[in-house]
């Protein structure tokens, strides 16, 4: 096990528990939720594709094999917008949703676009494509720029003004997108078309560069 340390300020008891790998984008947006909240967890690893295969016990968390699980003074939780609306909503700390019901739809709407269409194309069809094949499928890499163009697009356009995705407030949407476009800057393809759409390239300067973005960075 490996304990993330940050100061404790919750208002329920029990250090929460997340199970998954500190390489998983969707591990890294719920260690983010849980430290701009300013929550003591613990990250229990667990390697989904570790070569003897997912831990057997590991499927009592999450019965579908796949990183985060999460669990807190007995209740068990996956998928990780659930996890993320339950820390935000049971634990002390900064608001990270929108009071006002429109704002908020537009979050919701922002993390659906994000799963539905930006981590695919964006980490595994650019980024893990580019990184990590000996001879990379350049029509796949290509195909994923076309889709992570059309997402950023829309990002720009549900934008509000300000400094977050939703104006003044950092909310779930900005914890949610900065992992995944976090891994497709590794990759020049990357950087060349984030710098093409400006108002998400300062909010990407400016997410990229809090305490906690670093905290959660994956460890060497």
């Amino acid at each position: 096990m490996a304990s993330i340390g940050h100061s404790v300020n919750t208002t329920s008891s029990g250090k929460p528990i997340v199970y998954g790998a500190d390489y998983s984008v969707y591990v890294r947006i719920v260690r983010l939720v849980l430290t701009e909240k300013d929550i003591d967890y613990e990250l229990v690893p667990v390697d989904v594709f570790a070569a003897e295969g997912i831990p057997a016990w590991y499927l009592e968390h999450h019965p579908f094999g796949r990183i985060p699980a999460f669990e807190h003074n007995g209740l068990r939780l996956f998928e990780t917008s659930a996890i993320a609306r339950y820390v935000d909503e049971v634990f002390a700390g900064p608001a990270l949703q929108p009071k006002d019901a429109r704002t908020r739809a537009t979050m919701n709407q922002m993390i659906g676009i994000l799963d539905a269409y930006a981590y695919r194309s964006m980490v595994w069809d650019v980024a893990v494509e580019r990184l990590e094949k000996e001879a990379p499928d350049e029509a796949l890499i290509a195909a994923g720029l076309r889709q992570a163009e059309t997402v950023m697009r829309v990002l720009t356009a549900l934008k509000a003004p300000g400094p977050w995705l939703l104006g003044d407030q950092l909310t779930l949407a900005d914890l949610h997108a900065a992992p995944i476009i976090g891994y497709f800057v590794k990759v020049a393809e990357g950087q060349k078309l984030l710098a093409e759409f400006p108002e998400i390239q300062a909010w990407w300067d400016r997410i990229s560069a809090r305490e906690a973005f670093a905290k959660t960075e994956k460890s060497d």
